[in-house]
């Protein structure tokens, strides 16, 4: 009982844990290189997508916005540029279309221009997953540190929300359910010990009967 409680209380960790580190802000700090626009088929893999720019209908398949990107080390990066209009993840993004032009503009600057992006979600080559950008910003190097303020304030307040149901629960277990499970227990044990004397007297009375049981 105690594995399967671990296991259940893994997955359950593993799960939230997934979810707010997809749907959480993120900043990456990368060069702009430039931007294209993709047909693409979203009717496999909606959850995967977000929504056409503000104004236009929904489509399977329709015109996806990138920003695409290289990492210090040279490596590519690449971001959808979608707009999440009023839906969930809450960013209220509806610029996708002059974020593609602010990209454009970076990336047709002279020289190295570094850039932070803040985006959320992940990049999966294998499910053609990729992060969605909502804002870039030019930052001076590289090396620039970046604290997430929205994370730890998040995440905090999630801690101790957390925490005062977990309090209030445990509170409310032991005034109302513990001494229901414990009449429950007491009563369940005594009915255990009157079933354990009538089967004692049960088997006496068979052995005597067959001739099994000598004085």
């Amino acid at each position: 009982m105690k594995w399967f409680k671990r296991i259940f209380n893994g997955l359950i960790i593993l799960l939230v844990g997934g979810f707010l580190h997809y749907y959480l802000p993120s900043r990456d700090i990368v060069q702009i290189v430039g931007t294209d626009v993709k047909r693409m088929d979203i009717g496999n893999r909606p959850w995967f997508w977000d929504k056409t720019d503000a104004g236009t209908e929904t489509h399977s398949t329709r015109d996806v916005r990138f920003i695409n990107a290289i990492w210090p080390n040279g490596k590519s990066r690449v971001y959808r540029n979608e707009d999440t209009n009023w839906s969930f993840p809450p960013y209220f993004k509806f610029d996708s279309g002059n974020l593609s032009a602010e990209a454009q503009g970076l990336a047709k600057q002279e020289g190295t221009v570094w850039v932070a992006v803040s985006h959320y979600g992940w990049r999966v080559k294998l499910l053609s997953m990729f992060p969605n950008a909502y804002r870039v910003k030019r930052v001076e190097s590289p090396d620039v540190v970046l604290i997430p303020w929205f994370n730890i304030a998040f995440l905090s307040l999630l801690g101790i929300i957390w925490f005062s149901i977990y309090r209030f629960l445990k509170k409310f277990k032991a005034k109302r359910i513990d001494p229901i499970t414990e009449k429950i227990g007491e009563a369940a044990e005594t009915a255990g010990e009157k079933a354990g004397k009538r089967k004692s007297a049960v088997g006496k009375f068979f052995k005597r009967w067959f001739g099994t049981s000598k004085q």
